[in-house]
């Protein structure tokens, strides 16, 4: 798939140089937790490359070149530092100046520039990895609406072409701790739960590692890997 070409003049001032790449993801066994609303996690084992699966889209995508780290934009929730690193699927080595491009719903469920989000670009951004192979943002924990679990949406861009498309998805008791605080727990309606989520693919490769607490805010991380 190929972007237009205010991305590309964007991404090209960033120096983001044209590389051909097909993602998968680093992993190592990881497990997390969380323990009276705590999260805490753990790696087991040694690491290995696997492919991270493909997931769909979804309709709120927009394509708006927002370069930076930051993209709450007021937004009131959990606090959530997302922190993922692209590596080398071969040698897990890490790839500096690989794109990545998320957005999430908002603790009430809504996206920017949809419905109640209209003319709105919050929880919105793009970052490229730095020498460690790191793309950071600052953002909050999303909320959930009908039919969908919880979760924050990744494309990952190399040259002119978005080479995967995915979801980054939280443990159910990471959310289920967070549904306890506001602004989330004025939400009615039950909630869908990773197993009970249509597109959910299980397994690691696509859900993040969660540490800290609501009160505290969180930390999540997860690896991608690309084959060059």
């Amino acid at each position: 798939m190929t972007d237009g070409p205010r991305r590309r003049t964007v991404l090209a001032a960033m120096g983001w140089g044209a590389v051909t790449l097909g993602v998968n993801a680093c992993t190592g066994d990881e497990a997390s937790e969380v323990s009276g609303g705590h999260a805490k996690s753990e790696t087991v084992g040694r690491q290995a490359c696997v492919l991270t699966p493909e997931d769909t889209e979804g309709p709120y995508y927009l394509d708006l070149d927002l370069v930076r780290s930051d993209i709450t934009e007021g937004k009131p929730g959990v606090p959530l530092t997302l922190r993922a690193t692209v590596v080398d699927a071969e040698s897990c080595v890490p790839v500096e100046k690989a794109a990545l491009d998320i957005w999430h719903a908002d603790a009430d469920g809504v996206y920017s520039g949809f419905e109640a989000g209209s003319g709105e670009r919050f929880l919105r951004g793009v970052q490229l990895t730095d020498a460690s192979g790191i793309a950071e943002f600052s953002t909050i924990v999303p909320g959930w609406y009908a039919s969908r679990t919880t979760h924050i949406h990744a494309k990952v861009y190399v040259g002119d072409d978005v080479v995967h498309t995915g979801q980054l998805y939280f443990a159910d008791s990471v959310i289920d701790a967070v549904a306890d605080v506001e602004p989330y727990a004025r939400r009615r309606g039950q909630r869908t739960t990773n197993d009970d989520d249509f597109l959910f693919p299980g397994g690691s490769a696509s859900t993040l590692t969660v540490t800290g607490s609501p009160g505290a805010g969180y930390e999540a991380v997860i690896t991608l890997g690309v084959r060059r």
